[in-house]
């Protein structure tokens, strides 16, 4: 499966069965479709550092340890137009080199062509941040920029 990368929003979505996931530096945002109609108060959402547990009216959709750990107070959860819920995690690792290659450690893999999409727009981002009031959007990386890219912090001013 190829997923579009969407320059500007930075997203780089690796779909799934109930949705899709996708990350940037600082966070992992989950989408899980759910039945029209769905209420809150039918969502049972438990958030921990290494684990998350999703399920809508009793049947289970989503259940595993994360990838990566998270800051477990700054995770939350809304439900969107009574058929969407959005998961949202803090990185604890928030650097360019964390780049989630799977959402649980077992399940839910980008795939190789999305994984790279996905590191590539962390790279960026990591760019955008080191040097604010420049504009990555139409920017090409070539090369190696697994791991967060190059590392010029060393060089002098």
């Amino acid at each position: 499966m190829s997923a579009p990368f969407e320059e500007r929003s930075g997203v780089v979505p690796c779909g799934t069965p109930w949705g899709r996931w996708y990350q940037t530096l600082e966070e992992v945002f989950i989408e899980v479709r759910v039945p029209p109609g769905t209420r809150a108060k039918d969502v049972r959402c438990s958030l921990q550092s290494r684990h998350i547990a999703l399920s809508v009216a009793g049947q289970e959709l989503l259940q595993g340890k994360l990838f990566d750990s998270t800051i477990t107070d700054e995770g939350t959860w809304t439900l969107e137009d009574r058929k969407l819920i959005r998961i949202v995690l803090m990185k604890t690792n928030r650097d360019a080199g964390n780049c989630w290659t799977s959402l649980l450690e077992n399940e839910y893999a980008a795939d190789p062509w999305v994984q790279d999409q996905m590191q590539r727009k962390l790279t960026l981002e990591r760019f955008q941040r080191e040097n604010p009031g420049f504009d990555f959007s139409g920017a090409e990386i070539s090369g190696n920029y697994s791991k967060g890219g190059p590392d010029f912090s060393s060089l002098e001013k």
